[in-house]
């Protein structure tokens, strides 16, 4: 049989509440051909569809939930069979968040959680999430909607899917503040709280990480200095591994207290340092929040 790699197949799936059907929606209004709620039982057959589709299927999304509740047994050894037998390689992509921003939603859509139709939405969450404590700890990418807009989510997922070329990885410096809380989605986290912060400087306060005046503030000192050498020596190292290991997507957190000086302006710098040698790219996530 033919193991060469015929397509790439993205699983989403998460909690019930967390964006789905906008993970979905993104996906399709990009190319991809989308399934929702497909019984794990039937990859196999769905597989041998894309093989006789000759190509022209070869960017797919399924989602599957608790909807369908027997794929907690099998599924991983059918998606394993999907790239052994037909040469099919896929990714997982977990949707979360919080507890209350979860219940939230279901008051305000005024929907029953498939798990606890006479409980409370609470009830059935913290069910649901002991469910899929394993699903979420095989997943390849992991996105936390609680603080997401859909269009923020939608611009997340054709970032991460639809924009990456193939065999590549992409690696994100994201800028973060420890008071609004770590990136669930940040594979390595680093904390920066220990540098002069410019919130103190009354002339630099209102700007940002991205001004000179702040970049030129943080990156003055020999600890800054020592620190950003040590870290460009440490990811020389690590990005290359993560990359043969095969993953497609890296995101670094580095966090400040707030999120507005000193984590942006060193997501800047390393964004810069590495730019020309990986494919990168910097997000900040509080910038907007307050120091």
């Amino acid at each position: 049989m033919d193991k060469s790699k015929k397509g790439n197949l993205v699983v989403i799936t998460g909690m019930s509440g967390a964006g789905k059907s906008v993970a979905m929606q993104s996906l399709e209004d990009n190319g991809f051909f989308c399934v929702d709620n497909l019984p794990p039982v039937l990859l196999p057959k769905f597989a041998e569809l894309l093989e006789q589709s000759q190509g022209n299927l070869n960017r797919v999304a399924l989602v599957i939930d608790l909807r369908g509740r027997e794929f907690f047994s099998s599924l991983f050894e059918t998606l394993d069979q999907l790239e052994e037998w037909h040469g099919i390689q896929h990714q997982i992509l977990f949707l979360d968040a919080d507890d209350q921003t979860l219940v939230r939603r279901y008051k305000e859509t005024r929907r029953r959680h498939p798990l606890s139709p006479d409980g409370t939405p609470l009830d059935g969450i913290l069910q649901e999430r002991k469910l899929l404590e394993e699903l979420k700890g095989r997943a390849h990418q992991i996105i936390d909607t609680s603080r997401l807009k859909p269009a923020e989510l939608k611009e997340k997922i054709v970032n991460r899917f639809v924009h990456v070329e193939p065999n590549r990885m992409t690696v994100t410096f994201m800028s973060f503040g420890f008071k609004h809380g770590i990136p669930i989605d940040a594979d390595l986290v680093f904390d920066v709280r220990f540098l002069p912060n410019p919130h103190y400087v009354d002339s630099l306060r209102p700007q940002t990480g991205k001004d000179a005046d702040v970049a030129e503030y943080v990156m003055k000192w020999a600890d800054t200095k020592q620190f950003v050498e040590k870290m460009i020596d440490l990811f020389q190292f690590l990005i290359p591994q993560y990359h043969r290991e095969g993953k497609q997507q890296l995101v670094v957190g580095i966090g400040c207290t707030g999120g507005k000086h000193r984590s942006v302006a060193l997501a800047e710098t390393f964004h810069s340092k590495f730019q020309e040698q990986f494919h990168c790219r910097v997000a900040h996530r509080d910038i907007e929040k307050g120091g």
